[in-house]
């Protein structure tokens, strides 16, 4: 392999530099967003009560975890959130294969979908405790429904787009329907599913978190329903916070699987 050139590691240190420099960006951003929140509730400009702090709500992170609570209410969302995820993804996979077997399926089921992408899924979640209960399964179900139809929707639209001439290729060989399904159509895919992934995970976690609103007593979206009933504003923010830095967690899982599958091939 090729030594690269002088003008090809210049490139290479600049784009070093600068994502180096866009990285150093967005912290110093977030300190001076985190010291003028902290500043902002000691000299009195906002209402601590309200707004919270910093400072107070990892007072009330450390007072969890010093009972292992937090870890609890953490792992629940998480495993919920996982579950979701892994069932939409196999579940929209086999949907759109079926799909893509059966023209005169998708041309019947198509505006079904679209329109069950277009509803709002806060709207179903009181129906899904009615008919399944208010437990585990239910926040599940809900995680499901913000995300499997488009999810449907996408990688049966990604199959459509594969490249035509290699399915000509196999037809011409004497291959079947089934041969350019393996061979052509979900090797081809792999990119949509990895994007499908990266968009699903944060779906599947704002279902879940609608479904602990309304029929949980543990998990990060318990804590928030919990926390601004008897006003401890302090624990909704620390929930809030730790569900951000979950989705960015799991984003960057998908994002490095992603990268990790790049330089395969």
């Amino acid at each position: 392999m090729a030594e690269p050139s002088s003008a090809q590691k210049r490139f290479l240190k600049k784009r070093q530099q600068k994502l180096r420099t866009v990285t150093l960006v967005r912290i110093l951003i977030f300190l001076v967003f985190l010291m003028l929140w902290e500043a902002s509730t000691r000299l009195g400009l906002i209402d601590a009560f309200i707004f919270s702090s910093p400072a107070r709500v990892a007072e009330t992170f450390l007072s969890m975890a010093a009972d292992g609570s937090i870890f609890r209410h953490i792992g629940i969302t998480l495993l919920e959130t996982l579950l979701s995820f892994f069932l939409v993804f196999a579940a929209s996979i086999l949907a759109a294969v079926l799909l893509w077997m059966s023209r005169s399926l998708s041309r019947i089921l198509e505006p079904y979908l679209v329109v069950l992408n277009s509803l709002p899924k806060s709207a179903l979640a009181p129906l899904l405790i009615v008919w399944l209960g208010a437990n585990m399964r239910t926040i599940i179900v809900a995680g499901m429904s913000v995300a499997i139809f488009g999810s449907i929707l996408t990688v049966y639209t990604g199959f459509l787009e594969v490249d035509p001439e290699k399915t000509k290729l196999i037809y011409t060989l004497g291959g079947r329907k089934r041969d350019v399904l393996t061979k052509v159509i979900l090797p081809g895919s792999v990119p949509i599913f990895l994007n499908t992934m990266k968009v699903n995970i944060g779906l599947c976690l704002v279902g879940v978190i609608i479904g602990e609103f309304i029929g949980s007593r543990e998990g990060l979206g318990y804590l928030i329903i919990y926390g601004s009933q008897v006003f401890q504003l302090d624990m909704v923010l620390m929930s809030i916070v730790i569900l951000c830095i979950l989705a960015m967690c799991l984003y960057q899982c998908l994002n490095l699987a992603e990268k990790l599958y790049l330089k395969k091939i």
